[in-house]
């Protein structure tokens, strides 16, 4: 037993900070002692600590307790040492739990007291860990259950009555479990996984260690009522959240800079798993929307490095963003790549043996890759994690010689000073011929006949390997690498021919149309030849690179709503055109048999040819909605066309014409399955009368919408920008309490700032939040309004193009 006592005479706490301070009238000896501090809480509604989220049970509202303690909110619920290197064992006992209630933890039960209506229920003590794993959730369950070979058991536990809809993530948890045991050489540490759905939840799941907590989105599954990407999402993330099992629960980030060994390791891992378990999805291919998603933030100038300094705690929010899962996961996958899968497994494995209940920076995976491996990986990837951005490489031909510079590439358009080195990978004429090289210097020319052993043919030309002519010359094989590619006007005249010719794979028929979509943007490339890119995948018919595509023809859509405003029905015709070739071919009704990817490209196709206005398809969907209203289990309108038939609904409500708005309430009002309120909430917006789009938008912030759900109902089109911002002033008090401190907050400026053109709309909008200012949305804010000085020169540059509207005609007109 400890001899003496110490109280401290003053106790203060620094709200800002999340700190409590205690000073002591003498010096504290040194050595092992106990601090004990009485404290008390409540279960607030902020989504974060420990708190309440309500559900129904035949039709009475009740309450869940929940906690959600990641970033830093564990200390909202009780005193600790709130940070990830200061692990410890916890010892967990629920007081005065409703007898009726499931009470979970991290670990299993080792007793449980009833007296009378409440209970007492103490679990056995963790192994260390940190303080934002600690979980503890009280509510009414329903559950399914199954266990591993070597015999942890896995439960799924939903809302009464709804245990069917876990099977699904049941079953890829089991799998996932025993692939990550083999893969990683050590296996799952604790003798149970809990997998819970949560109602009220501001993520899409956390790791809690033993007990992880899910959105119901990313968990459950309706066999009837939701989408195959539904499907998709319940298996890539349920793979995400047991990946940190190891990545993130047993070795841990030391800091918060580190951030990205947690997730971005298990975003790609969770990518590996899908693939074992689900090999007919083509998930790497669907992966190059990740590393999209990271290129596109990380070409700001606000964007920030992989390994980014943290020095306050409300600063950790913001870098849960898509350069630490995204950009993070990415050049994982390159150095992978690079290093080979043998090698990269071995060297992983040893890694978490090392780290293994302890913490670990990002030199101390580079090492254990280095010494696995024999490559200086910290000198290759140092470039990629301590510095923001990424290059574009520019390729040409001269002389017979490839000539490569790699520049810092930024959306704005302007020049970077980043370098980086490169692994560097290119086909020439054929995926036979496969060559690579690091580009180490800022540039480089290599002879095309010794490096390629041919030489480049003509325009148009097939490969020929009789008289050594190569038709095309494709870098950056298979996108795997974190950078961009521009070609000059032959090799891409070249490109432009493989895709048409059909030479070329899915992954690099979707690099080349990303790229030249980035370029475009940051005006390296004219909009003209945009267009004439995208011409050539009239014919395309994989998923990803369709799905793109469509993302694609959206933005080019939304700029010109304020570039050319009078072309825009031209382009609306171009883009139906290029997208009816596909979904003619799948038609509306799902084929027996028919893969998963083709039940998620159907609703895409018809969601777009609905979006760029296209009669047929509207009153046919409308047509089938109709039937729905009807009878909700019709065969006409499955759940992965549903978007596609509630965004039509909505292209023709008007203030005048309200009927299928009120229906598709009446649709979200009776449902009670979290995935068709948000795909009806992501529809509402789509609306093009101002009046309505008000009504929407007020309609997110009544209690019929969950706060996490909010966000969804802020897709609106160019027509209701004005209104979005205008309302989002009007509300800013409201909703800066509600989701004043998360990374929800971070969402609604980006979506009602970020796709203005105006220069005007910049000063409008730095004036409103330097009036109206929140830590938790600084970085956001800047790279939104970032985002806006990009749109307005692209805008400019869009309007300064000679003869735009001759070849818009042309192409629309055009007759493949």
């Amino acid at each position: 037993m400890f001899e003496q006592v110490f109280k401290p005479l003053k106790a203060e706490t620094f709200e800002e900070d999340g700190i409590l301070v205690l000073e002591f009238g003498e010096t504290l000896p040194t050595g092992p002692g106990v601090l004990a501090i009485g404290f008390e809480g409540i279960l607030n509604d902020k989504m974060k600590g420990f708190y309440r989220s309500t559900y129904e049970h035949n039709g009475e509202k009740k309450n869940m307790a929940v906690t959600q303690f990641e970033p830093v909110d564990a200390r909202r619920c009780f005193p600790c040492w709130d940070e990830p290197a200061w692990k410890a064992t916890f010892k967990i006992t629920l007081d005065g739990v409703p007898s009726e209630l499931v009470a979970l933890s991290n670990m299993p039960v080792v007793e449980e007291k009833v007296d009378g209506h409440l209970k007492t229920v103490s679990y056995q003590e963790t192994p260390i860990m940190s303080t934002y794993l600690v979980a503890v959730v009280v509510g009414l369950f329903d559950y399914v259950e199954d266990h591993t070979s070597d015999g942890v058991k896995v439960r799924v536990y939903c809302q009464v009555g709804k245990a069917n809809q876990g099977k699904l993530a049941l079953n890829v948890a089991v799998k996932t479990l025993e692939l990550y045991k083999e893969y990683f050489a050590v296996p799952y540490p604790l003798p149970k996984l809990d997998m819970v759905a949560i109602p009220d939840f501001s993520a899409g799941a956390m790791e809690n260690y033993g007990l992880v907590t899910y959105r119901e989105t990313a968990l459950l599954f309706d066999e009837q009522h939701s989408a195959a990407a539904n499907k998709q999402r319940v298996a890539t993330v349920v793979a995400h959240e047991l990946a940190h099992q190891w990545f993130g629960n047993l070795v841990t980030m030391e800091w918060w800079t580190h951030l990205w060994l947690n997730e971005g390791f298990a975003t790609w891992v969770s990518y590996l798993a899908a693939d074992s378990l689900f090999p007919e999805w083509k998930i790497w291919t669907q992966f190059l929307d990740e590393s999209t998603e990271g290129l596109r933030l990380d070409g700001l100038e606000e964007s920030h490095p992989i390994e980014v300094e943290i020095n306050h705690a409300c600063e950790v929010d913001e870098i849960f963003d898509a350069i630490s899962y995204r950009k993070g996961a990415s050049v994982i996958r390159m150095l992978q790549s690079y290093l080979g899968a043998e090698p990269f497994q071995r060297s992983l494995a040893s890694y978490i043996k090392k780290h293994a209940y302890s913490n670990a920076k990002t030199e101390d995976l580079w090492a254990a890759l280095e010494e696995g491996s024999g490559e200086p990986v910290n000198k290759l990837m140092n470039s990629w994690t301590k510095q923001q951005g990424y290059p574009v490489v520019s390729v040409k031909v001269k002389d017979q010689k490839l000539e490569f510079e790699q520049t810092q590439f930024l959306s704005s358009g302007s020049e970077g000073t980043g370098q980086w080195i490169v692994p560097i990978t290119l086909c020439c004429g054929s995926y036979d011929v496969r060559k690579s090289f690091l580009l180490q210097t800022k540039s480089e020319s290599l002879d095309i006949k010794e490096f390629l052993g041919c030489s480049v043919a003509e325009t148009g030309s097939t490969c020929n390997k009789n008289n050594g002519q190569c038709g095309w010359i494709k870098l950056n094989v298979d996108r795997a690498g974190f950078y961009r590619v521009k070609y000059d006007d032959k090799l891409a005249a070249q490109l432009r021919n493989a895709i048409e010719k059909k030479y070329l794979s899915a992954t690099d028929r979707y690099g080349i149309l990303d790229d030249a979509a980035a370029l475009t943007t940051a005006r390296k490339q004219s909009f003209v030849s945009l267009l004439t890119l995208l011409g050539a995948y009239r014919e395309e018919l994989d998923y990803t690179v369709l799905s793109n595509l469509i993302t694609v023809s959206y933005k080019l859509k939304r700029i010109a709503d304020d570039a050319v405003p009078e072309l825009v029905d031209l382009l609306n015709q171009f883009f139906i055109g290029l997208l009816q070739y596909p979904a003619e071919k799948l038609g509306w009704q799902p084929k027996p048999g028919e893969s998963h990817l083709d039940a998620m490209l159907r609703g895409e196709l018809l969601t777009a040819l609905v979006s760029f206005g296209h009669d047929l398809t509207i009153d046919e969907a409308i047509k089938r909605f109709n039937a729905f209203l009807d009878d909700r289990n019709t065969s006409l309108l499955p759940p992965d066309i549903r978007r596609a038939a509630y965004v039509a609904v909505m292209q023709r409500v008007t203030a005048s014409n309200r009927s299928g708005y009120e229906s598709l309430l009446r649709v979200y009002r009776e449902t009670d399955l979290s995935q068709e309120k948000t795909r009806i909430l992501g529809s509402l917006a789509s609306c093009p009368d101002p009046d309505i789009i008000l009504e929407v938008l007020n309609f997110l912030l009544t209690k019929e919408v969950r706060s996490q759900d909010a966000v969804f109902g802020l897709a609106v089109g160019s027509e209701g920008r004005e209104t979005a911002w205008t309302w989002l002033k009007n509300n800013w008090e409201h909703i800066s309490k509600t989701w004043g401190s998360g990374f929800l907050i971070t969402r609604f400026v980006s979506a009602t700032v970020s796709h203005f053109a105006s220069l005007d709309k910049v000063k409008e909008v730095e004036e409103f939040f330097e009036a109206h200012p929140n830590s938790a949305i600084t970085r956001t804010l800047k790279q939104s309004i970032e985002r806006v000085k990009i749109n307005a020169k692209w805008v400019e540059s869009i309007q300064g193009e000679k003869n735009l509207a001759d070849a818009v005609t042309e192409l629309a007109y055009r007759k493949y």
